[in-house]
């Protein structure tokens, strides 16, 4: 080899050594800004440049910022807003409680003679907390007779109806279940640790019983309704569906470390009814979706995960937060730097469609399409334009390639929303209505069994759909453990509609 081509060989080697370097540089900040960074997505740290817990000196130094006096500091006051603290109180029960003197104590101090009151003033509002209490309810069941019909030799007795227990031969009760329920499911409380609230209580249960009754509760009622309102979601016209992991044990013929799912299908913001359904799989085939929809014809909104493409007769439509969200991975530390201005460009476009989708929220289908032909159309060929011109022109393996080629190997999905005027720009709706569930994962951190696993995905279905009809989660599990199990439903299906989540009766008492 000649001395020139060793030289050729060792620029290039050096030049592969740079970019590799510069990858791993890039992957070691997108880690820690993971890991230490904040959470939120929101893009306004485009201006205020905070990207990590690390950068943020820096990013938010100035030299010639004026240092604050000390007058300055002592004369911040918080904001306040007239009426605030009564808006906030309207809706609980007020008690008058008033300060007065004792008896012994009113009397003159000059002249002895007692004290007349003459008026009260308002002095301050204050909330009280009253600790949960536990109380055994002992029923009866009273028998009466016709006392004529019994001189006439012909004894006539009537019992009195009892009301059906939620789980047979229990001492569970439709509060305590709707309880221990909205404990785990809602305020994300392990079993563990309620078991030791309950024994401060005064009660000895074990968490082996409470997963059993919320087994028992969720296989005879819960499922019941849910099937009712699988068939209601299928009939619609705009879906959005998410998974997310989740450890189960007891698996047959699988490992306790081995990862399944739980799926998430939720009607769209325009559809009649809103349902969320949770579905547990142990695995993340597309053959879960391609099933689970079966029957579905119109537009589902996911993530570009390949397994929704098994899902026949569909029209996908995928998530601009994802597009926007790679563009935010892709901002280098110093996000005032030359190489983040490619990235910001991204991050921009995303939100000037956001927020040109915002302002059409209140609109009527057809304009929300006319609209959006109109004033986004323009700014989405500006988008490819733009990701085309630089798509060659970075790194393929860099994050910033990795958003740019993401978008333009998703393009017609992307922008399949223009369609029709009740498509969403985003999946967020199906991301939030998971995200209670991944919440809860962090406490709990796995399913003891399958059929754990598909009780939770019942109750988190009926609470998550309770919470988008604007339904106290808590209050409609109570109404459906009272009133469902004495209601004739083998016999007469229908009867399930009184029961649903959008039921004039369930939003009249459970709000």
């Amino acid at each position: 080899m000649s001395e020139v081509e060793s030289i050729k060989t060792l620029e290039h080697r050096i030049t592969e050594l740079e970019k590799e370097n510069k990858l791993l540089h890039e992957t070691i900040q997108h880690l820690t800004r993971k890991l230490f960074g904040r959470s939120s997505e929101k893009t306004s740290v485009l201006d205020l440049g905070q990207m990590s817990l690390f950068d943020e000196a820096e990013t938010e130094s100035n030299p010639k910022a004026v240092e604050p006096d000390l007058k300055q500091v002592e004369g911040y006051r918080r904001k306040k807003f007239n009426g605030q603290r009564k808006e906030l109180l309207k809706d609980l029960p007020h008690e008058k409680r008033l300060c007065t003197l004792l008896e012994d104590d009113r009397f003159c101090e000059e002249c002895q003679t007692t004290l007349v009151s003459v008026g009260e003033e308002f002095m301050r509002t204050e909330i009280e907390f009253i600790p949960a209490k536990v109380r055994v309810i002992d029923l009866y069941r009273e028998t009466f007779e016709c006392r004529s019909c019994r001189k006439n030799g012909l004894p006539y007795m009537e019992k009195a109806p009892v009301p059906s227990p939620v789980i047979q031969h229990s001492m569970a009760s439709p509060s305590t279940v709707a309880w221990v329920m909205h404990q785990k499911f809602v305020n994300a409380l392990p079993l563990y640790r309620q078991e030791k609230e309950w024994k401060t209580l005064g009660v000895e249960l074990s968490r082996a019983t409470m997963a059993n009754w919320i087994m028992v509760a969720a296989r005879d009622w819960l499922t019941l309704l849910l099937q009712r309102m699988h068939q209601k979601l299928l009939a619609e016209n705009y879906l959005h569906a998410d998974e997310t992991p989740v450890q189960v044990l007891n698996e047959e013929g699988r490992k306790n470390t081995t990862d399944s799912y739980m799926w998430i299908y939720s009607t769209g913001k325009h559809c009649e009814h809103p349902i969320r359904i949770f579905e547990y799989q142990p695995g993340r085939s597309g053959k879960y979706p391609q099933k689970f929809l079966k029957g579905f014809k119109g537009y589902l909104h996911t993530d570009a995960y390949s397994g929704y493409q098994k899902v026949e007769g569909i029209t996908r439509c995928l998530c601009w937060a994802h597009v926007r969200r790679n563009f935010v991975d892709a901002l280098p530390k110093d996000i005032h730097s030359p190489e983040a201005t490619l990235a910001s460009d991204g991050i921009r476009f995303c939100n000037e469609l956001f927020e040109k989708e915002k302002a059409l929220e209140g609109c009527s289908r057809e304009v929300r399409q006319t609209e959006r032909l109109k004033q986004e159309q323009p700014v989405l060929e500006a988008f490819w334009t733009w990701v085309d011109f630089h798509r060659n022109k970075v790194l393929p393996k860099s994050k910033l390639g990795e958003a740019l080629n993401y978008a333009v190997n998703h393009k017609q999905e992307l922008m399949n929303y223009l369609k029709d005027g009740n498509c969403s720009l985003s999946n967020n709706l199906a991301e939030n209505s998971i995200r209670p569930f991944t919440i809860g994962r962090k406490n709990w951190l796995f399913s003891g069994s399958p059929k754990g696993a598909t009780s939770s995905a019942a109750v988190y279905s009926m609470i998550e759909s309770a919470k988008a009809n604007g339904l106290n989660p808590y209050k409609y599990l109570c109404f459906i453990f009272r009133e469902l199990p004495g209601v004739q439903f083998g016999q007469y299906p229908e009867f399930l509609e009184d029961y649903l989540p959008w039921s004039p009766d369930v939003q009249a008492v459970c709000k």
